[in-house]
């Protein structure tokens, strides 16, 4: 094992895979991953099934059967990435007893394309939910406005969530207010609220590369490379303001779980940038950092794990985004072109992902 990655873990921070392939599962390198670089969790989405799917012929007989039988290929798709992910769940089950359930989970991500129909993603969500049937399964759905309402019901139904694609504080701020609802509904119900988990997957590395160019049209380069970190830094600064409220202490009180930060897209895509960039400075008590396989290696070879790199620090941040304003960039503006891009893409590879297994839908 990694010093650094015991160092990080240590730290508070679960390590997770971003990534997930069925050659990976029946190699046995994900188990690996487990043993030894600290992995103690899964997250995928459409653009890794799709790349998943585009290599070697771990999907041939399964796709063969499918043929078949004469299903769609929407419906395909659900079985070939429920099949990973029902596999995943069941490697990381032993994590999933040993922490009570807090990791050891794996995310699977509904259709995209209902980014923007919130009671499509809840059928969708209880769809997929009831597919894979394990404890430590994600349903994953997106922090759309449309998604708030479904996050809400989701919980509210005892199906634990991890939400993605959020970008911004004040949209980071409506999910917490939809996780909570959903809680308060369960408990209404009469559900065990220590069975339903949950993660906030925060974007870092994007919104870096979209206000960078937005610096260099406005001539500020010195600013560059710094929002990311700011802005991920402010947003644990909002979950530490929801956990002291009354309104969770209650709902803790009941045996409710945090719904953890994860920073998502840690790694990083300017090579200007330290590849440890989004580890190193966002140490956090009670976070998660999902890594792709690349950054994971660097991790362990090189971070620099000081300790706390995000409480002390939010003067800094709000000296960053202040700057930033100064400077011109217009950050409604920019999380709102990342939420759109953010669809758009996970979009195209599920429909990349649709084409793929339509081609090899062949008896």
């Amino acid at each position: 094992m990694s010093e650094i990655l015991n160092k990080l873990s240590g730290q508070g921070v679960a390590i997770w895979l971003d990534d997930i392939s069925r050659e990976r599962l029946r190699s046995g390198n994900l188990e690996q991953l487990i043993r030894e670089k600290n992995v103690v969790g899964v997250t995928s989405n459409p653009t890794i099934f799709a790349g998943a799917l585009s290599k070697g012929d771990a999907y041939d007989q399964q796709l063969h059967d499918l043929a078949i039988r004469g299903v769609s290929v929407e419906e395909a798709v659900r079985a070939i990435t429920a099949y990973d992910i029902r596999w995943a769940c069941d490697v990381l089950r032993p994590v999933y007893d040993a922490t009570g359930g807090v990791d050891g989970r794996v995310s699977l991500e509904v259709d995209p394309r209902l980014a923007h129909e919130s009671e499509k993603t809840v059928a969708e969500a209880r769809a997929l939910w009831w597919m894979v049937d394990r404890p430590n399964l994600f349903i994953k759905i997106p922090a759309t406005l449309e998604g708030l309402p479904a996050i809400t019901q989701a919980i509210s139904e005892g199906i634990s969530v991890n939400v993605t694609l959020i970008f911004s504080l004040e949209r980071y701020r409506a999910v917490m207010d939809a996780w909570l609802a959903g809680l308060e509904a369960a408990q209404a119900k009469g559900l065990n609220l220590a069975t339903i988990e949950s993660v906030a997957s925060f974007f870092v590395s994007r919104v870096d590369s979209e206000i960078d160019k937005r610096l260099d049209k406005v001539g500020k380069p010195e600013l560059k490379g710094q929002a990311g970190v700011a802005n991920a830094r402010l947003a644990y600064a909002a979950y530490e303001d929801v956990m002291n409220t009354e309104r969770w202490q209650r709902l803790r009180a009941a045996g409710a779980r945090p719904q953890r930060p994860l920073w998502a897209s840690t790694g990083v895509k300017n090579p200007e940038y330290p590849d440890t960039l989004y580890v190193d400075q966002l140490v956090a008590p009670g976070t998660v950092n999902t890594m792709p396989e690349k950054t994971l290696d660097s991790t362990a070879d090189h971070a620099n794990i000081t300790g706390d790199t995000v409480r002390p620090f939010y003067e800094d941040a709000w000296n960053t985004m202040a700057a930033l304003k100064e400077a011109g960039v217009d950050y409604d503006d920019v999380v709102k072109v990342l939420e759109e891009e953010g669809v758009q893409k996970f979009e195209a590879s599920w429909n990349e992902l649709l084409e793929s297994v339509s081609k090899n839908l062949v008896p």
